[in-house]
């Protein structure tokens, strides 16, 4: 017996794929805000463009084989608690030295 299209097993398949794109992207755009908050701080902290602040996200993201957004997870929770691994620090400095002006706040001198 051969299906119609539109019988109720191929209607409940696409409602499963669209349900999955959906929560995809709802996870992109929570993912997006952020990074947009990360790019924000390390702007704000470093005096550097937005672009240049999207370029060090990335160079420590690569750096530290850490995926970009929790990279800009980790440098949310620096801005609220003050905390940050120090590997996540030192390759921070750095991109920032490439990509800015200005260390880190309350970093130590080197």
């Amino acid at each position: 017996m051969s299906r119609v299209p539109h019988e109720p097993a191929d209607e409940s398949d696409r409602i499963v794929e669209l349900q999955a794109e959906v929560d995809q992207l709802k996870e992109a755009v929570a993912s997006h805000a952020v990074v947009d908050q990360a790019i924000g701080m390390v702007v704000a902290l470093g005096r550097v463009s937005p672009d240049q602040g999207w370029q060090v996200l990335k160079d420590v993201s690569q750096h530290t084989n850490i995926k970009l957004r929790n990279v800009a997870e980790l440098i949310l929770i620096w801005g609220r608690a003050g905390d940050m691994p120090p590997e996540i620090r030192a390759e921070l400095e750095d991109a920032l030295d490439r990509h800015g002006p200005t260390q880190i706040p309350g970093a130590p001198p080197q």
